[in-house]
Order: structure tokens, then sequence, then C-alpha cells
């Protein structure tokens, strides 16, 4: 399959999340027509008003929207009709009220993969994450060959919901002829498009400006810019070498200390109450009894995951910004749009 054309149609699922409305910013900027999914048409407005922060007005007026939803059959097939290419970033996300996210995101991915097929579309991306090629050990990088095995742990539900779509997304594939790529992003920062209307990933930065723990535990993630996460599914989308393929977006390991600490040397004044004790595991482990969230990370205590973004780099050319600045990017953000 050859790139894609400027006059395409490129339907982008969950047109109000995080990813989504940069992966769209970035399609309206190279002249794709953008079609996304809402939950109702009553989100268009907001759709629109975040995307124009990095697009001109009549670029977000342009985008068409397409009411749909991850666990219902109605709207999937009329989205599809007359796209060249779908970009599945719809996802649910931990700790949503009563979410089952393992059903979501396996009965989503289907429903969403299965009307690209049956579309005819070019190609299918595939919004996936890290943690389905993660070795489990910390001594060995991650990279696209690794396949995870699901815990099957009621509180690893997120990382198994994860596990088991890609699956499914793959095996739909061979079975109808698909041509799927698969994006494995790590932990997104990066600001955000509007207003957030859910804290996501970027909690922990807000946490931090706002003291919202009172210490640092002894945990670290492979940190990625979501604006270049998005520009990897834009290459995903167009490059002929990636038909078939799965792509690490991975950024540097940095520990939650090394984030705190950036955040007060950055940001003096707005970072005054980022904490620099660190917590004791013991901590951790006696609120992951308690707390879900906790209870998630309490795996992740001091352990240092490394990940292999050479492929991405080297058959994409994608190149992704510092740690760094997508620290101070993040926290500038949230302070502007008042989001803390």
């Amino acid at each position: 399959m050859t790139g894609g054309h400027i006059d395409d149609t490129v339907l982008v699922t969950g047109g109000t999340g995080y990813l989504a409305g940069w992966v769209i910013a970035g399609l309206l900027q190279r002249g794709y027509r953008v079609r996304t999914t809402v939950r109702s048409l009553g989100q268009a407005e907001q759709v629109r008003l975040a995307v124009s922060e990095q697009t001109d007005g009549e670029a977000a007026k342009a985008i068409d929207f397409a009411v749909a939803d991850l666990l219902s059959d109605d709207g999937w097939e009329k989205a599809a009709a007359g796209a060249d290419f779908v970009l599945h970033a719809a996802s649910p996300m931990p700790f949503g009220a009563g979410a089952d996210l393992i059903r979501t995101a396996r009965e989503g991915t289907r429903r969403v993969l299965g009307a690209a097929a049956r579309a005819g579309v070019k190609r299918a991306v595939l919004t996936s994450s890290g943690v389905t090629a993660d070795t489990g050990d910390s001594d060995i990088p991650t990279t696209e060959t690794t396949w995870a095995a699901p815990s099957g742990t009621p509180v690893r539900a997120y990382p198994d919901s994860k596990i088991l779509a890609e699956r499914d997304a793959w095996d739909l594939a061979a079975a109808t002829g698909l041509e799927l790529t698969a994006v494995l992003p790590t932990f997104m920062q990066g600001p955000m498009l509007g207003r957030p209307n859910r804290p996501g990933t970027v909690g922990i930065i807000s946490r931090l400006l706002t003291r919202g723990i009172p210490a640092v535990p002894n945990i670290g993630w492979n940190v990625v810019d979501v604006r270049d996460v998005a520009e990897l599914h834009i290459l995903s989308m167009t490059s002929p070498a990636a038909a078939g393929q799965r792509f690490l977006g991975s950024g540097t390991f940095w520990w939650y200390r090394d984030i705190a600490r950036v955040l007060r040397e950055n940001l003096p004044d707005e970072a005054a109450k980022v904490p620099e004790r660190t917590m004791p595991d013991i901590i951790v482990k006696l609120l992951a009894r308690v707390n879900p969230q906790m209870a998630m990370l309490r795996p992740e205590l001091g352990r240092k995951r490394l990940v292999d973004n050479s492929k991405a780099r080297t058959q994409l050319g994608w190149q992704p910004r510092s740690t760094r600045q997508t620290i101070i990017d993040t926290a500038t953000a949230l302070i502007a749009k008042k989001a803390l």
C-alpha cells in the first residue's frame, strides 16, 4: 500500500480523548479529511474547540462527527463508511466508575476494526500499549517481538485489557485481510488540548504541583510525549513499511523523583509545593491494600523498565522530543489552563 493522500478521509475513534485530539490536529494540519467518533453530538463543539488550539478554526469546523460507543454495535458501520484509514485511539481508562476495562477494550476493538475491514479501508492503526510487549524482566529491554501474557488478576485489569485487545486485533486482521499496524505507547505526558475533563496520566504532574501526595514513591515510567505518539500514529498510517508491524512509542525512563526535581528546577514558583521526600516502599504497600491506584503501582516499586524504540526511529524516521521538555510543557499547560 502507498502512503495516504491529503484528500483521504481518516476516521479517528474517541475524539474527546487526550491522544485523539493531537492525532486529529496533526491530520488536519496535513490536509486530511477527518471524521471522529463521540458518544453524543453534544461533544462536537468540545472537540472543535480543543483541536482549534493547534489548527485554524476553519479546519476544525470541517471535522465530521459520528456517534458511536465501544459497547454498542450502533453507528460503527456508518462511521467507517467511505473512510480510507481508521486510527483506533479510543480506549477505556482505569479507575472509571463501574468501567469493565477488559470487556470495553476487547469488544470496542472488534467493533471498530470489524467495521474498518467491511468498509475496505487501506489500513487501520491500533493504539495499543507498551505493556503488551513487556518482558517482565528489568534486565531485558522490551521490543516489538515480545508478547506479554495477561495476569488474570483484577488489579492488573488495565494492562490485561490492552494485551487482550491487541491480540484480538491481530486475530481479526488475519481473519479478514485487514491491513493493520499497532502503536505501543508507554507512559504518555505532554500538554492537553482543551480543558481536561479527567486527569488521566497527566494527573501525576498535577498531584505533584498541588502536593496531592506528601512524598514521592520509588516508581518510574518510560515517559513519551503525547504529541510524539500522535506523530507516530500518522507515520504508521502513511508509511508502506508499517504494514503488519508493531511500533513501540517510548521515551526515556524517568523515576518519579526525577520528574519532581525537574519541576522544582524549572518552575520554582509554581512547583513550590512539589514534595522532596521519598515515600518508603512499605507505605506504598500498605496503601495498596485500600487504594486501587496504589495497588496497580505496587508491582512497579523499584523497577526500571528498559524499552527499545529503535524500530520506530529507523523504519519510520520517528524522532521523540526530550523527556525534560515534555515534563515542563505538561506542567505549563496544566497551570495555563487552570486545570490543577
